[in-house]
């Protein structure tokens, strides 16, 4: 079961030198062998003085683990990191890049650990930041299709200089940012040419889809293998129906290229489930339309009427046992710091 983690592994400066100051950090894990019985020689009782035997200590390595961290997912902004315990990646830039670092600080992330920002699309509560934040830490890219980019270049009042820090990404063709290979897929989106990613590290495999109006055929088969999934729970039906927006605006946000239903996200998920699954993040859910406990009531109702036991991916001794943890990231804070593996027992 997924371990969950809200302490932090290591304390860094945010603007430090290339070798950061660390102010606490967590010992590794060492474990002790044995020590054989002393051996007899012949010509007298005499112990081998040997040191190996009496014993060593070896170093237990790290069982690989995802860092996950949202510091906002909804219409009024959208960032998430995705990383590993050397760095890691920003997906969407749609929060301000102070808050943002200064989270990743806060668990021991520093900028130079940042190896780029993928984009998912061209909307402004995805891209808002993506510039100034190249334009700051300028070791950092900007990875998205060719035309993403475009779109971001026609939509927004963004500086055409956005284009020096810009590496194209091919969907469906994997790319490696450090220790992550990351492959693009396609959603449906009425943004221009949308991606979800799908990233990999070790036997830990990460989906994440948001802004999507329909569950095609390739983001299908991205999530299905998935050991973490972020998936767009954006609306309640009833309550977009009787709700204030007016008939046009409801009208784009049922169509297959708007937005996911709370039904349709937990239909989705109910079918793909199986024991591999360990994590599922909701996001992207709508103010106006949605609350986070109608979303997580949805989709735990689909995953409990196949037998799955669902956790509230609080950490706690009660929860953790659980088949799947389960929860609505917040619209306009942090989540909490998340350690994901696929095995941490």
């Amino acid at each position: 079961m997924t371990r969950y983690k809200n302490i932090t592994e290591r304390q860094y400066n945010l603007f430090g030198d290339d070798e950061p100051e660390m102010k606490n950090e967590v010992i590794a894990d060492f474990e002790v062998v044995p020590a054989r019985k002393p051996d007899l020689q012949s010509d007298g009782e005499r112990l081998n003085d040997s040191a190996e035997d009496f014993g060593s200590v070896k170093e237990v390595p790290e069982i690989p683990a995802l860092r996950f961290m949202s510091f906002g997912s909804g219409s009024s902004g959208n960032c998430s990191y995705v990383g590993t315990e050397k760095g890691g990646i920003l997906v969407d830039a749609g929060v301000d890049e102070a808050s943002v670092f200064e989270k990743l600080a806060a668990n021991g992330v520093t900028p130079r650990m940042i190896y780029g920002v993928c984009l998912t699309h061209d909307h402004s509560d995805h891209i808002r930041y993506a510039y100034a934040i190249a334009r700051k830490y300028n070791h950092i890219r900007i990875y998205c299709t060719n035309r993403a980019l475009n779109g971001i270049l026609k939509r927004h009042n963004v500086s055409r200089r956005i284009k020096e820090y810009h590496q194209p990404v091919f969907k469906e063709i994997p790319f490696k940012l450090g220790d992550l290979t990351i492959t693009a897929f396609d959603v449906p989106h009425d943004g221009l040419d949308n991606s979800g990613f799908y990233i990999e590290y070790g036997d830990n495999k990460f989906a994440m889809a948001t802004d999507l109006g329909e569950v095609s055929e390739r983001a299908r088969h991205y999530m299905t293998q998935a050991d973490f999934l972020m998936i767009e729970a954006n609306y309640d039906l009833e309550m977009l129906e009787n709700g204030a927006y007016p008939e046009y605006l409801k009208n784009r946000i049922k169509l297959p290229t708007g937005h996911l239903d709370n039904a349709d996200a937990a239909r989705f998920v109910g079918e793909i489930y199986t024991d591999r699954l360990k994590n599922i993040f909701l996001c992207h859910l709508s103010n106006d339309n949605n609350t986070p406990e109608k979303a997580v009531t949805a989709v735990r109702s689909a995953l409990e009427e196949r037998g799955v036991t669902v956790g509230a991916a609080d950490g706690s001794l009660a929860e953790r046992d659980k088949d799947v943890q389960l929860m609505a990231l917040p619209r306009y804070e942090c989540s909490p710091w998340f350690v994901l593996r696929t095995n941490n027992k």
